[in-house]
Parts: structure tokens; sequence; C-alpha cells
């Protein structure tokens, strides 16, 4: 917190000009902060390009517009093709040697948009870290794999963003070299590439990761899939062909594309269950290889790490999709054959969950392959490679009982925004006590790790396998899901692949 009053539009100085923000409550905002140039005409599927400098002062009152985006719930478009912005919220841009923390949104690799109240930092921004929210490039602008254009172009735009941080935040009173970069799901996915990529090599210390996808792909299906959405299209699938498509168009057409997605099963196989229309690929350049084994082999260098994951992950898209309670046998089966490690996960899930209806035998498989085993492989990886992690559950059911503890409850729990919109569908206009308080608990464990590296509870190691269980009665214990890890014991997260 400042001890001086804060000008109600403050100004500071980037590599790149001037920038005016606002004053919000007790501390300053810059939004819609150019990082690269727009990545369109000549520069549509390319690498970010550095932001142009500007002269005179720049106003950073709004945020940028936003990205392409795909899926059911995907905004429409507006406000330009200024995409690659980021925004920065700092308890007082006089300070020096504050914590930074990045937030990389989530949403599929399809959808994410950093204007979401759901990650309104005001309130780390009040426990004195400087925030950065970024958007990104998604779906086929951020991820399709397109001959003549590089791959995992999201993941260059996040590094892109990265650069940016470690040029401009001291501006902001930020420490270049105490940066936390955090995300849920896709984003924590994101990071988990991340932690792969040489050229982003100590461009940040600190990770948080809730809810880590194992979704990436190889090339030969990320060039399938490109093919299949060119053909609905009647177009060639290069990058200089989709150039001459409208990039709300080509998301369109991936939203479609993403619900006829179980139709490919026979060539796609669990890629076309997965949910997902595009996810990183493992291209050998930009992504060299997946993160898990990358780390347990010392090919990716340990670093201090939290990760976590709910209890309940895929509860949240039976839910959403209309499906819960209507799962067959059949439908059990075909998710423990996709999903479950081969050949004999399938026949240890039956062993190990011998009363399960087929519902929670489905919802164990996926919510398994998808987030929890990923996130907890990546806290074991991560410490053979060197590095520190801590590990949680949140076992905390959204009020109701239907949704369970379910994919995406922790992020306004973390942030502390439950009035929020997403806040207020998954924990009521008024939360219970008991979610109040790990709010308050999971919120102050972010700001104590980024500030000091210790979310306040003791370091996973394979041995004791010490686990934070975020619930009405919080405690630390032997990782908690030990059948499911017995199951996945030295079985990575595999690529998608054709089949």
């Amino acid at each position: 917190m400042p001890e001086h009053d804060l000008p109600t539009h403050p100004t500071v100085r980037t590599a790149e000009g001037l920038l005016r923000g606002r004053l919000l409550g007790r501390h300053a905002v810059f939004r819609g902060v150019p990082y690269a140039r727009p990545p369109v005409g000549a520069l549509r599927f390319a690498a970010p390009a550095p932001a142009e400098p500007w002269d005179g002062v720049r106003e950073a009152a709004r945020f940028g517009p936003t990205p392409p985006q795909s899926g059911p719930t995907a905004a429409s478009p507006a406000g330009g093709t200024d995409w690659l912005t980021l925004n920065v919220h700092t308890p007082d841009p006089g300070a020096a040697g504050l914590p930074v923390l990045v937030w990389i949104p989530g949403g599929g690799f399809v959808a994410a948009a950093s204007d979401d109240p759901m990650y309104d930092a005001t309130g780390l921004a009040a426990a004195g870290l400087v925030v950065v929210s970024l958007n990104y490039r998604v779906g086929v602008e951020g991820f399709a794999l397109l001959d003549g254009a590089p791959a995992n172009r999201g993941l260059l735009d996040q590094a892109a963003a990265l650069r940016w941080v470690r040029r401009n935040i001291a501006a902001f009173g930020g420490d270049p070299d105490q940066v936390t970069v955090a995300g849920q799901s896709a984003g924590a996915g994101s990071i988990a590439a991340l932690l792969t990529m040489k050229p982003v090599r100590g461009l940040f210390r600190r990770t948080v990761t809730h809810s880590v996808p194992g979704s990436h792909c190889t090339p030969a299906l990320a060039a399938d899939v490109t093919a299949a959405l060119a053909g609905r299209l009647g177009t060639a699938p290069t990058a200089a062909a989709l150039s001459a498509v409208d990039p709300w168009r080509l998301a369109g057409e991936l939203t479609a594309l993403s619900a006829d997605l179980p139709g490919h099963g026979e060539r796609w196989g669990a890629f076309a269950r997965s949910g997902l229309a595009v996810c990183p690929v493992v291209d050998g350049d930009v992504l060299p290889e997946a993160p898990w084994p990358a780390l347990a082999a010392g090919r990716a260098a340990g670093i201090d790490l939290l990760v976590g994951h709910t209890r309940d992950e895929f509860r949240l898209f039976t839910v959403m999709t209309g499906l819960l309670g209507t799962f067959t046998e059949q439908d059990a089966a075909t998710a423990l054959d996709l999903f479950a490690p081969q050949p004999h996960g399938p026949d240890a899930y039956r062993a190990a969950y011998p009363r399960a209806t087929p519902d929670e035998l489905l919802e164990s498989v996926r919510s398994d392959a998808l987030f929890r085993m990923p996130s907890l492989q990546l806290a074991e990886a991560n410490t053979a490679a060197g590095g520190t992690s801590h590990l949680f559950e949140l076992a905390l059911p959204a009020p109701g009982g239907v949704l369970g503890a379910c994919h995406s409850l922790d992020v306004p729990l973390a942030f502390g925004t439950l009035d929020s919109p997403i806040g207020r569908q998954l924990l009521g206009d008024t939360p219970s006590p008991e979610a109040v308080a790990v709010s308050h608990e999971l919120h102050r464990a972010w700001i104590s790790f980024a500030t000091t590296g210790d979310p306040g509870w003791p370091a996973f190691h394979p041995d004791e396998q010490l686990t934070h269980v975020l619930d009405a009665r919080p405690r630390t214990v032997r990782y908690p899901e030990q059948a499911a890890r017995r199951i996945w014991a030295g079985h990575h997260p595999v690529a998608f692949d054709l089949r």
C-alpha cells in the first residue's frame, strides 16, 4: 500500500513511450498497453512483432480489444485489432522492488480475455503485488498448425509479454527479478509449456498453475485438424490461404468444428472427446517437447512451483452439457479406453472403484487424465528437476451439491472476486462462511508465494507427498487421490495423435 496519495491520472514512462493510467481505489491501473503490434495484415499468423513506440502520452484507461474467440460463450468482435495488449495494476508506480504476478487467462486454448471481472486484481494490488494480465492469440490465430507460419503463436505472444514485463515493469514499481507467472486450465497449460522454452528462461522466477491440462498434440494430428477446418471453408490449410478469411469468421468455423469433434473419433481418438479444438503442438521448435518428461529428465530447469487441482474437475463439463446422470456403462467403457493409461488402466479403474456408477467412473478418469494427474505429475517432475513444488487440492464444494469442487471454482476464490458474475454463478449471491475462509487462505497463499516462494504449507516431496487440502477444515495430508496416483504411476500425459 503506498504511503502517499497517488495522482488521479498517474503517468509512467515505458521503453515505448509515456502511459497515462487511472486511479482505482488506492492503486493505479494501466489498461490496453500494447506489448506487440496487431497481428493482422502482413503480420497475420506471424510471430509477434515488437510494439511500435509512440510520441506524446498514450491513454491507458480501457482494456484492449479481445482477440477472436471460439466456443459456445465466445464474445462478439468489437474494438479493433490491437489484440496483443496487457494491463498493469500497481500499488504505487513510484515504488521499487515490488513482487510481480503475471496472469495468463485460460479458456481451452480457444478463448481467453483479460477483462473478465473474475480476474480483477484489486485485492492482490492492495496486498502489495504488481499484477499484469494479458491477452494473447487463441484458437486458429494462436494455435492452429499452418503451413507457412510458426507453431504455437499463442505461446510466442505470452513470451513477448514476459519480455515486455522484463523491460518495463520497474517503471510500475515492480521487480523484474521477482516475477511469478500464474494461470488456470489452458493458462496453466501454457505456463507448463513455457517451462520448456529456452527463450523465456530467466523471465520469471516462480509459477502458479491451477488445473494443469495434459493437453498437447503431435504435428500430424494438428495438421489434420487444420485440413478439416480449411475443408469446411473450401480453402487450403496454409497461412497464405487462411489469411484471406476474416479472423472472426475463422473463429466461428472453429466453434462449429468443435461441435463436430466426436464425429472424428475414428481418426482423432481421445482428442475428439477432449472438448478441445486446438492445443499446443509439440513441434520440436517453439515447443521442443512435453513439459513432464523434459523436467523429469533434466532437460528443463526446476523452479518455484505452486500447483493444484480441484477434487471434481470434470463435473463442471458434465453439468454444463446437461449430461450429468445420463452416462451409460458403454460411455464409461469408452472413456476408460480413451483416457486411462494403457493397457491396464481400464481394469485398474474398475478395481479401484468397484461400486462406482458410470457417471463416477467417467468423471474420475477424465478428471485424472485432463487435469488432476498432469497437475500432480508437474509437481513431481519439477521436484525431480531441482525445483521446489507446493501442491494443493480444492475440496470445498460449490453450494447445492451438484457442481462439487469443480473446475474453475478456485479462480474467484484465489482472486477474491466472489461477487464477479462467474463467482456468483459458482458460489451464489451470498458465499458461505466456509467459502469466504477458503478464499482468504488461497488469496493469502498466492501473495505469500509470489513474495517469498512459500504459500504457507510444506513443500511436496515424492516420499511424503504432502498436499494442502482446501476445505471447510483445511489440512495438510498425504496426496488424497492415491488410487489415481497408483494407476498413473509411470504414465506422463501423452500427446494427442492420429489413431
